[in-house]
């Protein structure tokens, strides 16, 4: 069974910061990458930031390049997402994802961000 843990999330006023936080664990379970996404009024998934578990390789949506940083924590399976300059538009549940090679795809519960003045 995978369980995750998320946390991080809140509210924040416009040029605000928050760090959002997941680890991901189960018996015998090899992760390759994880990341985070969030989803548009459209409902469609939109990456925010994800990177492979070894070499260290990211990737960032436009939208926040810049002022997001994904980052892989000490402990195995854990990575964080530093969001500077946060904007009202970045208002959303962020959804922890988790892929375990190609065909096995994990998702966390997800934690609200709220940015306003």
């Amino acid at each position: 069974q995978v369980q995750f843990v998320e946390s991080g999330g809140g509210s924040v006023q416009p040029g605000g910061s928050l760090r959002l936080s997941c680890a991901v664990s189960g018996s015998s379970l090899y992760i390759s990458a994880m990341g985070w996404y969030r989803q548009s009024p459209g409902n469609q998934w939109e990456l925010v930031a994800g990177m492979l578990l070894s070499g260290e390789i990211t990737k960032y949506g436009d939208s926040v390049k810049g002022r997001f940083t994904i980052s892989r924590g000490d402990a195995k399976n854990t990575v964080y997402l530093q969001m500077n300059n946060l904007q009202p538009e970045d208002s959303d549940v962020y959804y922890c994802k988790a892929e375990a090679g190609a065909a096995t795809t994990y998702w966390g519960q997800g934690t609200q961000v709220t940015v306003s003045s």
